[in-house]
Order: structure tokens, then sequence, then C-alpha cells
């Protein structure tokens, strides 16, 4: 029994002396019993990312009609977009990043753990894509690009014409879901593509300067399975004034 309580004393003295020196230098002493609640708070701790909001629409719902009907945009922007920016910040709830923007989120996605990072791609780029997305639409305004970015598509597609029947074409032929991008590369040239469901260009590393929703939730309501109609009709309620300058952004970062 005395053994047994000199031994009790022993390994006492020798854990307060071991927590008196952790103390003393500032070392964090780690216990190999450490309860996974406390990784966890510690993980939320270093978490920076802010919580993401839906933005404005910035104009009527019904502002573009003739040729984008009020119901679609209001079941657009209140609920589609509404839905993306609720699951994306769900996403991100316990993950640790440093991210400054949604756009930043995305050029980061490798830093996601494997089990969120499909559901941030889709959110994230659901968010991007769409916060664009109106701002590069207004009631009236000019009906054809002016300046540089004129100048840029002439010189890349043969002429403004060209420039939009070539981007119907990509829009047209993406199957199923997606959209269609006019984006500046690396290396300051212009390109057309279209990507898969929320994908953005900037997980390429590409600047998207403009891009249309041909997801149907965009269009079905008016145009039913007429792509090609929605595609022609966006025309009209392009705001080139917030393409040029997404134009001009583009180039800064090439």
């Amino acid at each position: 029994m005395e053994s047994v309580d000199r031994e009790d004393h022993i390994n006492r003295r020798a854990f307060l002396q071991l927590t008196s020196l952790a103390v003393g230098s500032g070392v964090l002493v780690s216990c190999s019993n450490l309860a996974p609640e406390a990784k966890v708070d510690q993980t939320n701790a270093a978490k920076t990312v802010q919580e993401f909001t839906l933005p404005p629409l910035g104009y009527a719902f019904n502002a573009l009609e003739p040729y984008i009907d009020a119901r679609t945009m209001e079941l657009h922007h209140d609920k589609h977009h509404a839905t993306y920016v609720k699951n994306l910040n769900a996403a991100l709830k316990e993950v640790a990043l440093q991210a400054s923007s949604a756009e930043d989120v995305l050029r980061k996605l490798n830093d996601i753990p494997e089990a969120k990072r499909e559901t941030v791609r889709n959110n994230a780029g659901g968010h991007v894509n769409h916060t664009m997305f109106w701002q590069i639409m207004r009631p009236g305004g000019k009906k054809e690009p002016q300046g540089e970015l004129a100048e840029a598509l002439k010189s890349t597609f043969g002429s403004i014409d060209e420039f939009k029947q070539k981007f119907n074409k990509v829009g047209a032929g993406r199957f199923g879901s997606g959209w269609v991008w006019l984006v500046m590369r690396k290396d300051g040239k212009l390109h057309l593509k279209s990507t898969p469901n929320q994908d953005s260009p900037i997980l390429e590393n590409e600047y998207p300067i403009m891009g249309n929703d041909v997801w149907e939730h965009a269009y079905y309501l008016k145009y039913q399975n007429k792509r090609a109609d929605y595609l022609n009709a966006w025309w009209h309620v392009v705001n080139w004034d917030e393409v040029e300058k997404r134009y001009q952004q583009a180039k800064k970062q090439a």
C-alpha cells in the first residue's frame, strides 16, 4: 500500500512539473486523449470566410419584359440564386479557409475538404455566375457594344453580328444545363466556351467577361424548349456598359 501511495505521489509530482514547464515556456502540451470536439473548435476558430448574402436584383422583376418575363426573374433570383447562397454558407460553415470573396473560394477549391468540395464548387459557382448575370442585364440601354470592347470583338470574331451568332451557337450546343461564356484567357485573348452546371471559367484561370445562363429555369416558362429563341432575345437586355467594365478588368488581370 505504501509503494502504491509513493508511486501515485511521484506521478502527481511529475505531472505538476511538466505542467509548470509548459506554462512557463508558453508551449502547448497536447494529450493523446484530446477530445475530438476540441479539434473541431480549433478549426472553427480558424475559419475566415464571410457569410455570403443574396445581392439585390437591381431592377424590377418585369423590367426585362417582353424578353424575359417577370415570373422567371422572380423565381430565378429569389429561389434559385438564394438556394445557392444558402447551400454555400452551409457547406463552408465548418471549413477552415481564408477567402475574401466567392471568386476566391473557387480559386482555392482544392483547399476545401474533399467531402464538401463538389457542394462548394456547385454553389459558389452558382452564386458567382448569377451575381454577374444580374449585373450584365438591364432594361433598355445600348443595343451594341462600344469602344475597346467592340473593337476587340470585331478583331476576334469578324463583326459584332458574327460574335453574337457564334456565342448563340455555343449556347445552343451546350447539352443539358450550363452556361455560355465570353472569356479572356491568361494570354489576353478572347474566347467563347460553355461550361456544365454552375462551373465558372474561374476554375480554369479564365476571366468571365459575360455569360448567359442556359439552364431551363432561365427561360422555360416563356420559351419552353426553344432555347435558340431565348438566346436571340437575350441580346435586347445586355448591359454593354457593365460588360465593357468587365472587359477592362479582365485586361488588368490577364
